[in-house]
């Protein structure tokens, strides 16, 4: 088990079963996007009735150039996202890390329901939710080596203390949805990054 503390707690209640989506999005990025649209196009064919419950994982990490951005802060950008996608019915939960695989699925139903359906395109994920009993969609990825996330945070972070929005727009739209771009330059999202580096000096 890790040191880590347990945060949030999980909720009183845990969401009915749904169609659940797990990731870090540390930013919510272009490849997040494909895998909600795939998602909610699933949900939407074979289980209409079914809330989209997106598990935002890490939430109780120490923020650092890896995981810059707080789990609310993610739920933001997932939610604007979202409505801009025109998505409904959906549900965003913060699910904390454990460290410790084998027990994840048990840990994790306790914030965002138990046995529905996954998707996902982890490997290593699709295996312990069909051992838990799931019904597993394994995605293909998309463009992996365009949408890691390190590779998106290290671009953000080079531009991090460019003031100039349309340069942002145009080095960042092809990586992140426009409507997450926009948070992350009126929230401070971009700037921070400056700061997240060795030794906690400014890039630039």
């Amino acid at each position: 088990m890790t040191d880590l503390p347990i945060e949030p707690a999980p909720p009183d209640e845990a969401p009915a079963p749904g169609v659940v989506i797990l990731g870090r999005f540390q930013p919510f990025h272009m490849g997040h996007a494909a895998m909600l649209d795939a998602a909610a196009a699933m949900r939407d064919e074979h289980r209409p009735d079914s809330t989209l419950i997106i598990g935002i994982g890490s939430s109780n990490r120490p923020q650092n150039l890896a995981n810059p951005w707080l789990a609310d802060e993610r739920a933001e950008m997932i939610a604007g996202w979202l409505e801009a996608a025109g998505i409904e019915n959906t549900h965003i939960c913060a699910i904390p890390d454990i460290e410790d695989p084998p027990n994840w699925v048990r840990h994790a139903e306790a914030y965002h329901g138990s046995a529905g359906a996954l998707v996902t395109t982890d490997m290593g994920t699709a295996e312990l939710y069909t051992a838990g009993g799931w019904e597993v969609l394994l995605l293909p990825l998309t463009d992996r080596e365009r949408f890691e996330g390190w590779r998106i945070r290290e671009t953000a972070r080079m531009l991090s203390t460019i003031a100039d929005e349309a340069a942002l727009h145009e080095v960042l739209g092809s990586l992140i949805p426009a409507s997450v771009l926009e948070w992350l330059i009126e929230n401070n999202g971009l700037h921070r990054l400056a700061f997240m580096g060795e030794g906690g000096e400014p890039v630039g």
